[in-house]
């Protein structure tokens, strides 16, 4: 039994840091600036995200994520003043499920103010993105720097 329990610890470890290896999927071609100037998606990564997020499975995820943290904040306590980094999850979660095909980025600061940056295909979401932050608690005020840019064909 000793000899199997620092087997078992070392399996566990290695095995942890090979899964923290992979990078976010929703990360991954978004731009690490919510200012930096927009990039056009290419058409193959429109597809792959259109088909992936706007699967009524994962936008029911999205939005049960969202409702499981909104009855977590009222349970302790329902505070509006939120981390930064639950807000900046919270509204990627919103415009991820509304907007599938968009590479935004959120920055959010201390006051409540959401800042989104990136692209979009079409006016219709990039006006969709100031209501769907609102709906998450604790953001004030939303920034959006992002911009319309149609897939490459």
């Amino acid at each position: 039994m000793k000899k199997l329990t620092p087997f078992l610890i070392s399996s566990l470890l290695v095995f942890g840091a090979a899964a923290c290896d992979v990078a976010s999927k929703t990360s991954e071609s978004a731009p690490a600036n919510p200012n930096e100037a927009a990039q056009v998606p290419s058409a193959e990564a429109t597809q792959a995200a259109q088909e992936d997020a706007q699967s009524e499975l994962r936008r029911r995820q999205l939005n049960q994520d969202i409702r499981a943290r909104e009855e977590r904040n009222n349970v302790t306590g329902g505070d509006a003043n939120r981390a930064k980094a639950d807000l900046e999850s919270e509204v990627r979660s919103k415009l991820e499920a509304n907007i599938p095909n968009g590479q935004l980025t959120v920055n959010a600061e201390d006051n409540g103010t959401v800042t989104v940056g990136g692209t979009v295909n079409n006016q219709q979401q990039l006006s969709k993105i100031e209501p769907l932050a609102k709906e998450i608690k604790g953001v004030k005020s939303v920034v959006v720097n992002a911009k319309v840019a149609p897939p490459n064909s």
